[in-house]
């Protein structure tokens, strides 16, 4: 009975160990994409000179209320990608900024996008009509477009993060956590140099 026990215990932290070795893999590979090619503030803002912007997937995914959305149909304006869920804190404390931005520059040629990520269309819904967020938000339960944009380069690893996009399809930089009016409208403002 104790060897058994024991062969128990070797095999779990075996099997623990390769599970912690590999998300260490993970994460230093996509900390080296952040860091390769952009640079990150104290306050989680990565920017991208702009010979190194990183040409953001050409994702198409079907939004919250069921339509088709193709990020490539926004090409000829800023874009500034949302990924949340009505599940995340952070997420709800910044979706009245993301708004307030996206009333004050969507006549400007800055459109505002979610991705609603390891959600529930019913739950994600409730939180958009409740927080009376008008901008549309694809429906992302299995991460699928956050992963075209690690395998792009653009490592976004936390919920949230806000990616801004300039005209012709590049990251300009991202915020990673809570965004800041501040924050965001630096990068909107760096999106227009392009």
């Amino acid at each position: 009975m104790f060897r058994a026990k024991r062969r128990t215990v070797v095999t779990v932290t075996a099997v623990v160990a390769v599970l912690l070795v590999g998300a260490l893999t993970v994460t230093l590979l996509t900390q080296g994409k952040d860091s390769a090619s952009g640079s990150t503030t104290s306050d989680g803002v990565v920017e991208y000179q702009a010979v190194q912007r990183p040409l953001a997937p050409n994702v198409t995914g079907t939004s919250l209320t069921g339509s088709t959305i193709k990020l490539s149909s926004y090409r000829g304006k800023t874009v500034v990608l949302n990924f949340w869920g009505s599940w995340c804190p952070p997420c709800r404390a910044e979706a009245p900024t993301l708004q307030v931005l996206n009333e004050q520059y969507s006549s400007k040629g800055v459109a505002f996008l979610g991705d609603d990520v390891g959600d529930t269309p019913t739950n994600a819904l409730a939180f958009i009509h409740s927080a009376s967020i008008t901008y549309p938000s694809l429906n992302d339960n299995g991460y699928l477009v956050v992963a075209d944009f690690s395998d792009a380069g653009v490592a976004v690893s936390d919920t949230p993060t806000t990616v801004v996009i300039d005209k012709t399809g590049h990251v300009v930089g991202m915020v990673l956590g809570g965004a800041s009016y501040g924050q965001l409208t630096t990068l909107i403002k760096d999106a227009a140099v392009n």
